[in-house]
């Protein structure tokens, strides 16, 4: 959930600025505190789903826009992500994620 928050709050920030919104304008056109922006864009607070519906709305995005953050990842995160993950795969799901990545070390 920390890595969703962190990544969400990114998303905001970069889809604010491209709208051409400061903090302290989103704030206001969505009916919160600049500090309550602030800590949802650098991760430390996630948005109630009403803020974040409002959140799409003044910045003219629909509300899936906001979780397309795949492009924020870093690939250290994605590597480790994808350990953390297959820990909790079965075996057969294991044996076919080897055969898959098997084809491409040449």
């Amino acid at each position: 959930m920390d890595n969703t928050k962190r990544l969400l709050g990114k998303r905001i920030k970069e889809l604010r600025k491209e709208a051409g919104f400061t903090q302290e304008k989103l704030a206001e056109l969505i009916g919160l505190e600049t500090t309550s922006l602030s800590g949802i864009e650098s991760g430390r607070h996630f948005p109630s789903l009403p803020t974040v519906e409002k959140i799409a709305k003044k910045l003219n995005v629909e509300l899936k826009t906001l979780f397309d953050f795949n492009h924020l990842i870093t690939v250290d995160e994605m590597k480790e992500n994808i350990i953390n993950n297959i820990n909790r795969l079965s075996d057969d799901k294991v044996t076919f994620i080897y055969r898959f990545f098997d084809g491409f070390k040449n």
